[in-house]
């Protein structure tokens, strides 16, 4: 290619190439959109390659979906609302085939019912996974329904081989020989095309502010957009090899992956103090991940119940956060929402966490984690002064003072209240049924848990490791594998 794509008629043969691909076959196109610069530019090749083409031959769709992981900060999930209005109408206005989609995960999936319902970690460089749920997931859903409905699919995304020689490798590895496609990396019957690809940074800009938005956005907005924020996008994630969007205008406020977050700290700096109390709490849930400070916060268990160590030593790997955090966590959120909607500009409040997800958490910690205190409804209506549509529970439920007589009782006999909690729940969940075989399953299961306290595990770990000749290492080690934990956790929630 030219050393610029405006030279030799270098963006005159990138418009017809695009136009050539389409015309090409009958699979229709799903062009990812983050709002950024790369994907602002793609999408506006795209536009005027088809607005080129007479109307009879914009015969096959072309969708344009965003993700949005329902924790990206307040002013994007605005920016890209508004921008997708804009190009449905736009498009349908011009006579093109374009139709807009937001992908979201589902609410079991989400990085609040993952963190605070079901106690995960923190995201780290180690375990990012946040990824997978809140990006990847939605994303390939949307592409295997058109799959379904149509065959194929041709993915048309912003991805450039100069962001990175990890992005590089990747897109060679999987390009058809003599073809401007490439197989996705993971979804069968989905190619990439990439039209982008071999621009380098100041192409993109040189483009965008050469060429107005077909839609009626302002390019220079985004330009400013990118100033204040010092940093770049996060691109509609696709697969694995994407790079952490932490340090970037486009990602998720909540990121924990980078040690600070220099574009939210840019965002304040550059006058939007409203969204101070974001950084805040972000800043809070990375100190979590402390290794000098993880035990403050994580139970010594594993969420399927068990206890794991690290390597041949006494010190347990750490596992979900605790109960009690989680309600800290959840409280600190909504107080938090509180005081951003407060603060906030016009049209600029939409929720940090939405009543699904509360709902969902809500069953979590009362099926799976003891919460006779029903926590989530008293949260709310301390926090926010006003009680949601709860569902009411028509089967034998336990209260807060049941939790203390419990307690009690317990104590006085020296049995784990935890275990007796969790046995009557099973009980509770099964009251009325007529076949109660899963009920013996699920109870012979809660057995099989580790339900000592972490002092006589250990105690017994290090007699273990001293009998079989080991050398018990005087320095704590808190470098635990969260991935490994976790993963194994999901398969045991499965």
């Amino acid at each position: 290619m030219e050393d610029s794509i405006f030279s030799g008629g270098g963006l005159k043969s990138r418009v017809a190439e695009i136009q050539q691909v389409y015309l090409s076959d009958n699979r229709p196109w799903v062009v990812g959109y983050s709002g950024g610069k790369d994907s602002t530019c793609t999408l506006q090749l795209v536009w005027a390659a088809l607005s080129e083409l007479p109307a009879e031959e914009r015969r096959k769709p072309v969708f344009v979906i965003s993700s949005d992981t329902l924790v990206e900060t307040p002013v994007i999930v605005r920016y890209i609302d508004v921008t997708l209005e804009r190009i449905a109408l736009a498009a349908k206005a011009q006579g093109l085939p374009i139709q807009t989609q937001k992908v979201m995960p589902k609410v079991d999936r989400s990085f609040w019912v993952n963190l605070i319902g079901r106690g995960y970690p923190a995201p780290s460089r180690r375990f990012r996974w946040c990824t997978e749920r809140l990006k990847i997931e939605p994303a390939d859903e949307f592409i295997r329904e058109r799959v379904a409905e149509y065959g194929e699919v041709v993915m048309v995304l912003g991805v450039r081989t100069s962001e990175s020689a990890t992005r590089a490798q990747s897109m060679s590895f999987h390009k058809i020989k003599g073809s401007l496609l490439s197989r996705h990396s993971s979804l069968l019957n989905a190619f990439v095309y990439a039209p982008i690809e071999a621009f380098s940074t100041d192409d993109v800009w040189t483009y965008l502010l050469q060429n107005e938005s077909p839609w009626g956005n302002d390019n220079r907005d985004l330009v400013a957009m990118y100033r204040n924020a010092a940093s770049g996008e996060c691109p509609l994630v696709v697969d694995t090899t994407t790079p952490s969007c932490g340090n970037s205008r486009f990602g998720c406020w909540v990121c924990t992956v980078v040690t600070k977050d220099k574009s939210m700290e840019a965002m304040i700096d550059s006058g939007e103090d409203w969204l101070e109390p974001l950084l805040d709490y972000r800043d809070m849930l990375a100190e979590t991940q402390d290794p000098l400070k993880k035990r403050l916060y994580r139970d010594f268990r594993r969420r399927s119940g068990q206890v794991s160590f690290i390597g041949n030593s006494d010190n347990p790997v750490p596992g979900p956060y605790r109960l009690e955090f989680c309600r800290e966590l959840l409280t600190k959120l909504l107080q938090t929402q509180v005081e951003v909607h407060r603060n906030a500009p016009p049209g600029e409040n939409s929720p940090l966490i939405h009543e699904a997800e509360l709902h969902e958490i809500r069953r979590i910690w009362r099926a799976e984690r003891g919460d006779w205190a029903d926590s989530v409804p008293h949260i709310v209506r301390e926090v926010l002064g006003r009680d949601l549509d709860w569902v009411i529970e028509d089967n034998v439920s336990f209260t807060r003072e049941d939790a203390g007589l419990l307690d009690e009782v317990c104590a006085a006999n020296g049995v784990p209240t935890e275990l007796i909690t969790r046995l009557l729940d099973v009980e509770r969940a099964a009251h009325g049924l007529k076949r109660r075989h899963a009920v013996h399953t699920r109870i012979e299961d809660l057995f099989k848990q580790e339900w000592r306290g972490v002092d006589e595990i250990v105690a017994e770990r290090r007699e273990r490791l001293v009998a079989d000749g080991y050398l018990l290492d005087e320095r704590i080690d808190f470098e635990d594998d969260d991935q490994a934990e976790l993963a194994l956790d999901d398969e045991v929630a499965k």
